[in-house]
């Protein structure tokens, strides 16, 4: 009896074996799904389709497969009027997930009101989701979600063809134009979408699209932009543009003085940023040139609008790391970190000794909430089925930095196309993609001030996702919402 259980469990282990099969993304398929939400009281229906779709080389064979969720309002077959919302994240190396179910998306993901992790884990629907005005595709770049390179693995991938500014962009607008002629969107008024890293993405995308792909865009939001041109310049730019945000942190914290406590946020801001422009900036390029009385006048007035200590400023030499501030304000009063995407989240480190937090306290609550529903919503909701891992961030270093042209090529994409505006939103506590930069980014773009009237900015009283605080998930929305319906002409002539 004992010899013949033995021999059955054998033989059923190597049936299992037999049936195995190896782990990998189909190159090219789809899953549709119908479904319905509401939407500022208004009963929405649509589909979901998710797949994948393969990046060709030059001699039409895959090289990649890019995995995204395709959202259609139903009954929309007449899609020359119907906006189509490009999304991206950012990186580089992150998954279009934190837009997809906690922003723009028709379901977002189980949070408290402040976008603190709750169970269940799961998802819900989204009342304020702009599919209500347009479509929606959120693309995942290669090696992030389900996106893959062909094949997985090898000394074959070729990784500059997709790991660098410019061969992302390339690569992506050409996806882009297959996926747009797949779903007969030519004729659609079109937007992206990017945050963080995906800033610099669309930036470099509307060019690219115009220009090699013909595809012209009547808008582009950079959510949270990256700017590495700001920061990767010296400290008068770099550090200083960061200042004001130092002053947001500690606004929310109550570490300002009174004077400056008793205002609301955005009576603050103001002074910080005349602060930023007119003092600091020119003590940090005068550098090693300042006088001893300028300097303490200067860590000073630092000191006044950032709650950190005058001798810690001077112990910087009026260049303050935003690590150390992370670390540095709350040290004294409770022994916190607060967090680098979000200065709201609190962190608690090993030792209040040392110069940089332990962990970032936002991403690891993000994360917490994040992973769990999107595994769950996308086999469950959209019946998309695979034994691939999601990845929440992918392997994507190293990363081609070079030739960072971005912000220049979207002026050159505005100058070339009358149609296209353009929309800032950041949060005032980022301290990752400050506010401030995102102002200084858009000041760049125009340095003529031509352009003023089709550039804008939105700020919002949280971090680097605003949308997680459900008041500023409201509001973006509807600023996004706006901001598509604007950019649409009517018949007006693309012209000056």
């Amino acid at each position: 009896m004992k010899k013949t259980l033995i021999l059955l469990l054998l033989c059923c282990s190597s049936t299992l074996l037999i049936q195995a099969q190896s782990r990998s993304i189909p190159v090219d398929t789809m899953v549709i799904t119908n479904h319905t939400t509401t939407i500022n009281g208004v009963k929405v229906a649509y589909t979901a389709t998710t797949g994948t779709q393969p990046v060709w080389d030059e001699a039409g064979e895959p090289i990649a497969t890019l995995f995204y969720t395709y959202y259609k309002k139903t009954g929309t077959d007449n899609t020359a009027n119907r906006p189509l919302l490009i999304s991206f994240n950012g990186g580089p190396g992150s998954a279009s997930v934190w837009m997809h179910i906690a922003y723009t998306g028709p379901q977002v993901l189980n949070i408290d009101d402040e976008g603190y992790p709750v169970q269940p884990y799961g998802v819900h629907e989204n009342p304020y989701s702009v599919l209500d005005v347009a479509d929606i595709v959120f693309v995942n770049p290669v090696n992030t979600g389900y996106s893959r390179t062909i094949p997985a693995t090898g000394d074959e991938v070729k990784r500059e063809r997709f790991f660098g500014i410019n061969a992302d962009i390339k690569y992506l607008a050409e996806w882009l134009n297959t996926f747009v002629t797949r779903h007969e969107r030519w004729t659609s008024p079109k937007y992206l979408i990017g945050e963080s890293y995906g800033g610099t993405r669309v930036s470099g995308l509307a060019l690219e699209l115009q220009e090699r792909q013909w595809m012209y865009l009547n808008g582009v939001i950079l959510v949270s932009p990256a700017d590495y041109k700001a920061f990767e310049s010296d400290a008068p730019i770099s550090s200083a543009l960061n200042f004001p945000y130092f002053t947001a942190a500690a606004w929310y914290h109550r570490a300002l003085p009174a004077a400056l406590q008793d205002k609301d946020l955005l009576d603050v801001l103001p002074e910080a940023e005349a602060f930023t422009l007119n003092t600091l900036m020119p003590a940090l390029a005068r550098g090693g040139s300042l006088s001893s009385t300028e300097r303490q006048e200067v860590a000073a007035r630092m000191a006044y609008y950032s709650g950190l200590s005058e001798k810690a400023i001077l112990q910087n030499n009026l260049d303050v790391p935003t690590r150390f501030f992370w670390k540095e304000l709350l040290r004294d009063e409770s022994g916190y970190t607060i967090g680098r995407l979000d200065s709201r989240y609190l962190g608690l480190d090993k030792k209040e000794a040392g110069v940089a937090p332990d962990y970032s306290a936002e991403l690891t609550s993000w994360l917490h909430s994040f992973t769990p529903a999107i595994n769950y919503y996308i086999r469950e909701h959209l019946n998309f089925k695979t034994d691939i891992k999601y990845n929440m961030f992918g392997p994507v270093s190293p990363w081609d930095q070079q030739n960072n042209n971005t912000r220049d090529n979207l002026r050159q994409a505005m100058a070339e196309n009358p149609y296209l505006n353009v929309m800032f939103q950041g949060g005032y506590y980022d301290g990752a993609c400050t506010y401030f930069n995102s102002k200084y980014t858009m000041w760049q773009i125009d340095p003529s001030g031509k352009l003023a009237d089709r550039l804008s900015f939105r700020g919002y009283r949280s971090g680097h996702m605003m949308y997680l605080r459900l008041e500023d998930l409201k509001t973006a929305n509807e600023d996004l919402r706006s901001f598509i319906k604007a950019g649409l002409p009517g018949n007006q002539p693309a012209k000056y």
